[in-house]
């Protein structure tokens, strides 16, 4: 071959790289706009529910067995959404000796207790400072009291607040409260 071809030819390799290049390129930019436009659908969503998320955090293992005991398990997996006012282990441990005991035997007391930490809706902390009051699943309502920075649900401080999940959210509480 003689060096006009092969010049030609060297030329020729060289356009078509610059053209695989160019495709290539535009391929992984177009690939990564569909893969932005469709990755944030769902993607700031949490995967768990309430009772998932409960039990992930590990600190109201005794909250999770009384909803196991009272079953209330398949209703706090639901759709909801629900506000969980969520009092810890260290609240429940607060109870008199053998309270939570003798309630895990309860199922209907148990039931009505839990139930009473539970408000329809997603009551975010910017919401629920500007409440009075609000309904319980239970049927009574909750005082609310918010002054200083400070929230109280009854007689339990807001320790923790909008722990999102799939079905509602979660505000901690530092005390178990009981309906009237």
């Amino acid at each position: 071959l003689s060096t006009g071809y092969f010049s030609l030819i060297v030329i020729c390799k060289e356009r078509i790289e610059k053209m695989m290049r160019a495709k290539f390129f535009s391929f992984v930019v177009a690939a990564l706009i569909v893969v932005g436009a469709v990755a944030p659908v769902g993607a700031n969503e949490p995967a768990k529910d309430i009772v998932d998320t409960a039990v992930a955090a590990g600190s109201f293992k005794t909250l999770v067995a009384a909803v196991q005991a009272a079953g209330l398990v398949d209703t706090l997996k639901g759709k909801g959404p629900f506000t969980v006012f969520a009092p810890t282990d260290e609240a429940f441990a607060k109870l008199p000796a053998g309270t939570v005991d003798a309630l895990l035997k309860d199922k209907e007391k148990l039931k009505k207790i839990l139930l009473y930490h539970v408000v329809a809706g997603n009551v975010m902390a910017k919401d629920v400072v500007k409440l009075k009051s609000a309904k319980t699943a239970e049927g009574g309502s909750v005082k609310i009291n918010a002054k200083g920075g400070k929230v109280m649900v009854d007689n339990a401080n807001v320790v923790k607040t909008d722990i999102v999940t799939s079905n509602g959210v979660i505000h901690v509480i530092d005390t178990v409260i009981l309906p009237k």
